[in-house]
């Protein structure tokens, strides 16, 4: 290179021009690189420390103020004893003692009084006591206390109230007595039945009115061809009045009817 600035041709003077151009170029950049960046990388190892007004600015904020004092503790209170509830006081009267007229003096009396003609338990005098009921043998008590009081003879107990009266038909048993039959009228034996040879008993169920006549009779148990004559029979009976509590009362009462061939 040095020799074509000198212009002094070499030996390689038959090499292209542009080829050492190009070596050139490319050594020349290496060595401005180096140069470059070599201060640059040795510079980050120890940077420059920042000026004071940088560093006043990024200083750390100033430290919490101290917390205030605790308040003081309230003193403590001792327990008291707590309050006795107060009762109310009651004025009681005193009783009011009358003084007895008959009575023998305790002291020696100071002047001589009349008498009043209740000495010995005879009122002859004109003179009235407001005594108990010593002398009332009608509505007091014998031997009373002085300023009694007549509280009279104690008033009788009411009455028992009325049982109630039933409403519907009852039904005979227990304490209630079936009335007495007036008038019975037999069945007569079913030709049906009769025929058939069929013997038994048929049990009814009848209800009876306030005068006694049946009004309704129903069959319970039998054999069907002895039925009809059963209920037919029973309708046509009478029987007295149940009389409850003073009222006549319908009743119901159970018939059993019994059928046999005549031999």
């Amino acid at each position: 290179m040095f020799d074509y600035v000198s212009n002094k041709p070499t030996q390689e003077s038959g090499r292209p021009r542009y080829k050492t151009a190009i070596v050139s170029g490319v050594a020349h950049v290496v060595v401005i690189g180096l140069a470059v960046g070599l201060p640059i990388l040795y510079a980050n190892e120890a940077l420059p420390t920042p000026p004071d007004m940088i560093a006043f600015v990024m200083a750390a904020p100033p430290p919490p103020p101290p917390p205030p004092p605790p308040a003081p503790a309230a003193p403590e209170k001792k327990p008291t004893a707590p309050a006795k509830p107060t009762q109310p006081t009651m004025q009681v009267r005193k009783p009011i003692v009358q003084a007895n007229p008959v009575a023998a003096p305790i002291e020696a009396p100071s002047s001589v009084r009349p008498e009043t003609g209740l000495e010995g338990n005879v009122a002859t005098g004109s003179a009235k006591i407001d005594a108990g009921f010593e002398n009332n043998t009608n509505t007091g008590v014998v031997g009373g206390a002085v300023g009694g009081i007549d509280v009279g003879a104690p008033a009788p107990p009411p009455p028992p109230a009325p049982k109630p009266i039933p409403q519907g038909p009852v039904r005979v048993g227990g304490q209630i007595k079936a009335p007495q039959l007036l008038n019975k009228v037999n069945p007569a034996y079913p030709m049906a039945a009769h025929a058939a040879q069929v013997e038994g008993s048929v049990v009814l169920e009848a209800t009876v009115n306030k005068a006694g006549r049946v009004q309704n009779v129903r069959a319970v148990r039998g054999h069907s061809l002895l039925e009809g004559a059963a209920i037919a029979a029973v309708k046509q009976w009478t029987y007295e009045p149940l009389v409850l509590n003073g009222q006549p009362t319908p009743f119901i009462l159970t018939v059993t009817l019994n059928f046999s061939i005549p031999r």
